[in-house]
């Protein structure tokens, strides 16, 4: 008995390295083609790993980016300036909206919930057209506004924060009204601090999907001063064989904030996970 207790252990180790390897790789790809010299970029068969780390990638990078329009730092605080107002308007607006969802019980409540669920079922390109339209209308092409306006309101958001709302304890809120404290109060002193693991993972979420963002840029914006990173990323190598060692080390730096933001934060989404719901 003890013997296959051992035995299945290990295969269960087994499996989880066998995956946990599967989907770094990529990643891990990433980082060594970064450092590869410009030969073992273009060796056949080509190698996983590289063989003769080399920097030069990076001052190509720099040297790629001194030809652009604009210059790279301003490409850097577009992307930067879109993704944090539109991170933290997201978590505001779905926190705000759930917790009203879920604990006012308004009319319509239910029916609107129903509708944010569906909204899960589509795709985001199904609604890029009727989107450009209102952004069109409202005169927002070529501005910030354009960039960030549709990407406060997530539908997975929303349902992420609601769902964990839901098992937030009513005597605790009543204890807090009893205290005195109004419901803003109560909201951002009381139930923000209880639902972090949900919003940091909202922030997570985003953050990945905003920063990576390379459609929206593209159609909403017609002056190179709008442009985000990943447009600019894309177009440095530009079919020049020579710059493709400055594409894989851009490629490198645009991954590098993502992945030191889930490094910081991957404990609260974990607790996400286990408390909100979706496991069920």
């Amino acid at each position: 008995m003890k013997t296959k207790r051992i035995v299945s252990k290990i295969s269960l180790h087994a499996v989880m390295a066998a995956l946990v390897a599967l989907t770094a790789a990529p990643i891990v790809y990433v980082v060594s083609t970064a450092f590869k010299p410009l030969d073992e970029l273009f060796l056949y068969p080509p190698r996983f790993f590289v063989m003769k780390p080399t920097m030069k990638n990076f001052s190509d990078l720099l040297i790629a980016t001194d030809s652009l329009l604009v210059p790279f730092t301003r490409y850097l605080f577009n992307s930067v300036f879109i993704t944090v107002v539109a991170v933290t308007g997201t978590v505001v607006i779905c926190a705000m909206g759930a917790f009203i969802v879920s604990r006012y019980k308004l009319p319509g409540s239910g029916f609107l919930f129903a509708v944010i669920v569906a909204a899960l079922m589509f795709s985001p390109q199904v609604t890029q057209i009727p989107t450009y339209f209102v952004i069109s209308g409202l005169n927002m092409v070529n501005t910030y506004w354009a960039l960030i306006l549709p990407k406060l309101a997530v539908p997975y958001s929303f349902f992420l924060m609601k769902q964990f709302m839901d098992q937030l304890p009513e005597p605790m809120l009543e204890a807090a009204r009893s205290d005195g404290a109004n419901e803003w109060t109560t909201f951002w002193l009381v139930v923000m601090p209880v639902v972090k693991p949900a919003w940091m993972t909202v922030v997570i979420f985003s953050f990945i999907a905003d920063w990576n963002d390379y459609f929206s840029p593209l159609i909403y914006t017609t002056s190179e001063t709008m442009k985000t990173l990943p447009l600019a990323l894309a177009g440095i190598s530009n079919g020049a064989v020579g710059r493709m060692g400055a594409a894989a080390a851009g490629a490198f730096v645009s991954i590098v904030p993502t992945l030191v933001l889930f490094i910081i934060l991957q404990r609260q989404v974990m607790d996400t996970m286990a408390h909100s719901g979706i496991k069920s």
